[in-house]
């Protein structure tokens, strides 16, 4: 695997190592000690799968006690992928990184916590896969508004397909710093 990094330190774009041959392709998504040996140690213990078509954006979110690293790839399809620094001792917080994933190109991001996260659609549907390195809880939910003019993301698409619950989401300097990634607090 290929390790890219990104201008937000610890968010790294990963190119396997893919096998053709006539019967098609084989690669490893995910291999805990070549991880390991990479400096991305996390321990995995939720995968999660879901389903978009094209325009649809999900996003911005994360945890606030229980951040997770997420290692992102696409099934089928191809999605803009963008992960936010909110990590307020971060000399890069509030900016943001975003990374074309596809079916065609087979790369994975790795997101580690203290980042929100985000995608949207640029095909006709896709299928969206993710690791994450803990569980999901619904009252430690954070999110970022997707258009947060401070943010000035360049989504790809104009006129995005949001959820309810991700367009009422705050402005980052909306949000109380406790509610935000701090290394030095344990859940």
């Amino acid at each position: 695997m290929h390790l890219i990094s990104t201008e937000i330190q610890d968010v790294h774009i990963i190119e396997p190592q893919v096998f053709t041959d006539d019967r098609g392709y084989f690669l490893e998504t995910y291999h805990g000690r070549r991880f390991k040996s990479a400096g991305l140690s996390d321990v995995f213990v939720q995968d999660n799968l879901s389903y978009s078509i094209k325009n649809a954006l999900r996003g911005l979110h994360f945890q606030v006690t229980r951040p997770q690293a997420k290692l992102v790839q696409v099934i089928s399809g191809e999605i803009f992928d963008v992960a936010v620094d909110i990590r307020r001792t971060s000399p890069t917080f509030s900016h943001w990184v975003s990374v074309h994933l596809s079916e065609q190109n087979k790369r994975q991001v790795y997101i580690p916590p203290g980042c929100a996260h985000g995608f949207c659609v640029l095909s006709k549907n896709a299928r969206v896969f993710y690791k994450c390195s803990d569980f999901y809880d619904p009252g430690d939910e954070g999110g970022i508004l997707w258009s947060d003019p401070a943010l000035a993301i360049d989504w790809p698409i104009p006129h995005p397909i949001v959820s309810e619950r991700d367009a009422a989401l705050p402005f980052l300097d909306e949000i109380p710093t406790e509610k935000l990634y701090n290394p030095l607090k344990t859940p």
